[in-house]
C-alpha cells in the first residue's frame, strides 16, 4: 500500500469517530517524517463552534506537538475537500502538502465550489493530491447523511 492510502486510512478513522459522535464524518491527520503528529475529527456539534473542522482542530494539534504555529515539511490528510477557512488556515501554517479524499460540492475551496488553491500566494503554496480513497471516504458520508435523515424521519412519527 503506498504512503497515500495508508495515512488516508488513518484519516478515514478519525472520520469514524465524528460518525460515531453523529458529527458529519470529516477526519484529518497531520504527518511529518512519515509519522502522524496530530489528529483531528469533525466536533462542530459537539463544541457548538463553526470553526470545528476536523482540519483546524488537527492543525491546532499539530501546532502544539511542534510548539510553533509554521507547520513546514508536513502533509495533511484528510477526508474531505477542505472548505475556505480551512484552505486559508493550510496556507497561513505553511503546510508542504495537502491530500484530500472526497469532494465537497457545497463549500470545497479546491474547485468544486470556489479554489482558493488556484492563484499563486504571495506567502505559501501546497502541493495536493485529491481522491485518494474517495470512494471509503464518499461512503461513509453517504451512510451518515441516510442516517440522519432516517433519524429525523423517525422523531417526527
Amino acid at each position: 500500500m503506498d504512503k497515500d492510502k495508508f495515512f488516508m486510512l488513518e484519516a478515514l478513522k478519525q472520520a469514524k469517530k465524528a460518525f460515531d459522535e453523529d458529527e458529519v464524518p470529516v477526519g484529518s491527520v497531520l504527518v511529518h517524517d512519515n509519522k502522524v503528529v496530530a489528529r483531528g475529527y469533525n466536533q462542530v456539534e459537539k463544541l457548538k463552534d463553526a470553526t470545528a473542522h476536523a482540519e483546524m482542530l488537527c492543525l491546532t494539534a499539530g501546532s502544539m506537538h511542534f510548539n510553533n504555529w509554521r507547520l513546514k515539511d508536513t502533509t495533511l490528510y484528510t477526508t474531505l475537500e477542505p472548505c475556505i477557512m480551512c484552505a486559508g488556515a493550510l496556507i497561513l501554517a505553511r503546510v508542504k502538502r495537502l491530500v484530500w479524499s472526497s469532494k465537497d460540492l457545497r463549500v470545497g475551496a479546491n474547485g468544486s465550489f470556489i479554489d482558493v488553491f488556484e492563484k499563486d500566494h504571495p506567502i505559501h503554496s501546497l502541493d495536493i493530491t485529491t481522491g485518494v480513497l474517495k470512494d471509503i471516504s464518499s461512503d461513509l458520508m453517504t451512510k451518515f447523511f441516510q442516517k440522519i435523515r432516517k433519524k429525523k424521519l423517525l422523531d417526527n412519527v
